[in-house]
């Protein structure tokens, strides 16, 4: 299975996959315990960031719809 990433509406962005790894800014690798699903905080109110502990219901709103980004620009 290809890692898979959803954003979810007024949510946290899952990812999915038999293989992926979550790396701090150091790049030092987060212990996922064997996980093949985790969700990351988009609210920025987790107390575990960077992964989503639920504090984001009822205080963030987003539809995730999806659309195409225009073409990157050339230099």
């Amino acid at each position: 299975m290809a890692t898979k990433l959803t954003v979810l509406s007024n949510g946290s962005l899952r990812v999915e996959g038999e293989d992926f790894e979550l790396v701090d800014a150091q790049g030092q690798p987060y212990g996922l315990g064997g996980r093949q699903r985790i969700s990351i905080c988009r609210c920025g109110l987790s107390a575990q960031k960077p992964f989503c502990d639920g504090s984001h219901k009822g205080h963030f709103e987003h539809p995730a719809v999806a659309f195409d980004l225009p073409a990157p620009k050339t230099v």
